[in-house]
């Protein structure tokens, strides 16, 4: 019998990427896929357990998903997905509304657990675990043992956006003190370049012209394949598949960009000046409790790097304030680096206690108070030097990637999807997938008018 799934992505690309393998899994077992939860038998909702509040939107969507059951076709509501993951049986205890909370272990028999489900079966949770321990401790030593046990998952794209993500890699091998994704995640393990490119020629005869390359940690690629410059060996490779016109790496550590990857992003055609770091906050101190390296000098001087190499070079960072111990001078500290970063996109989260995480031990909290007027404060201070930012590219020619026809809307090339500005165009009639030369005019907080030329 055909069955009926929505699928709901909470979260970040890499979930996306997740959802995209679940729905070729499910289609290649006979499902249908839908795209409203309204007039599906299954809403298998994708959830984001990061913070606080993706954690609350994800519960939001499958209480939303649930209200629907008994008024039309949705007969089931199962969550995956990281918090899906983290949490398990204590979930399915909290959230009755959802028939089954599924972790990562039962994506390979998805049909078969989504079929039990809407039989009426109950499903018994998984405990969740450290993930980390499921793979050797020496990266080295895990590409055998994942060789043995990989396989590769169908994708069935889920949008007909001119871009999409590609996954190099999951997990990661940091041990951020604020951060429990190694824990839920595991370790860090690498897909192999042939795989990387065979996903990249299909995505490429899907339509997709942009690729963007999402991992938890970039610049780590390659270092349990015994080469950790691997990156710079398979960019070419990418910006060579028939159909693709730009290549976006994401989320780099700084503590880990080394001048031939720095080099590589820079001189390669197609692959986009655009700087993805990962700073988290730039006091010294406030970084060693992180479990992080650098400091203020060091981050400009690596901003100045790149600038140097390419003026017009986009750079965006998120920062956490309101860490355990962190001083007024800390926080100031962060203030005079970010006034002098000139970024293009600035994220600002308050420090919030997280399940499976070393922080959650420390002392010296700061009252809740005083996170929100740091957030408050810093957030105003950032839409200032991000307009500021914006507005200094006033003349600058860029190249956009037309996403929306109607507003006559895209990316440049310093712009990544979703999380960053946009640039638009007025007066003209672009089509969705085109890449148009412009002259900027004018902005507006980090969104930028261009002029098309010619």
């Amino acid at each position: 019998m055909k069955r009926t799934v929505a699928v709901v992505t909470l979260g970040c690309t890499r979930n996306e990427v997740d959802s995209e393998e679940l729905a070729g899994r499910l289609l290649a077992d006979g499902w249908t896929l839908v795209d409203d939860v309204e007039s599906a038998e299954v809403a298998l909702v994708n959830t984001c357990g990061f913070i606080e509040s993706a954690k609350k939107d994800s519960v939001d969507a499958l209480l939303e998903a649930n209200s629907l059951k008994g008024h039309g076709v949705t007969r089931a509501v199962v969550a995956v997905g990281c918090m899906a993951e983290r949490y398990g049986a204590e979930l399915a205890a909290a959230l009755p509304e959802a028939d089954a909370i599924l972790g990562f272990d039962d994506y390979q028999d998805i049909s078969a657990r989504l079929q039990s489900i809407v039989a009426g079966n109950s499903h018994t949770s998984h405990t969740p675990r450290d993930r980390r321990a499921l793979l050797p401790i020496s990266p080295v030593d895990r590409a055998a043992k994942r060789d043995e046990t990989l396989e590769i998952a169908p994708r069935k794209r889920l949008t007909d956006t001119p871009w999409a993500p590609l996954k190099i890699a999951t997990g990661c091998d940091r041990r951020c003190s604020f951060c429990a994704i190694p824990y839920f995640r595991g370790a860090f393990v690498s897909r192999r370049p042939t795989e990387v490119i065979d996903e990249g020629h299909w995505l490429a005869e899907s339509g997709a012209t942009e690729l963007f390359l999402v991992s938890e940690n970039t610049t780590s690629y390659g270092k349990d394949l015994g080469d950790l410059t691997l990156m710079e060996k398979v960019l070419p490779e990418l910006v060579a598949i028939p159909g693709v016109q730009r290549v976006r790496l994401s989320y780099l550590q700084p503590a880990e960009m080394r001048p031939s990857l720095l080099q590589a992003m820079i001189s390669t055609e197609k692959v986009s000046h655009y700087f993805d770091l990962s700073f988290q906050h730039s006091s010294a101190t406030v970084l060693r409790r992180m479990r992080r390296f650098g400091d203020n000098e060091k981050f400009l001087h690596l901003i100045s790097q790149i600038r140097a190499l390419s003026p017009t070079a986009g750079i965006r960072s998120n920062f956490i304030v309101g860490f355990p111990g962190e001083t007024e001078a800390d926080f100031n500290e962060l203030v005079e680096f970010l006034s002098k970063a000139k970024l293009d996109a600035i994220g600002v989260f308050g420090y919030s206690d997280e399940d499976n995480t070393e922080a959650l031990n420390l002392s010296d909290k700061l009252p809740e108070e005083v996170i929100k007027q740091r957030v408050e404060t810093l957030s105003s201070l950032a839409d200032n030097w991000v307009s500021d930012r914006a507005a200094a590219r006033i003349g600058e020619e860029v190249t956009v990637l037309i996403e929306d026809a109607e507003l006559q809307e895209g990316r440049a090339d310093h712009q990544g999807p979703e999380v960053d500005g946009t640039t638009s165009f007025i007066g003209t009639s672009f089509k969705v997938g085109q890449y148009v030369k412009g002259v900027v005019v004018d902005s507006l907080g980090a969104d930028l008018v261009a002029e098309a030329i010619g």
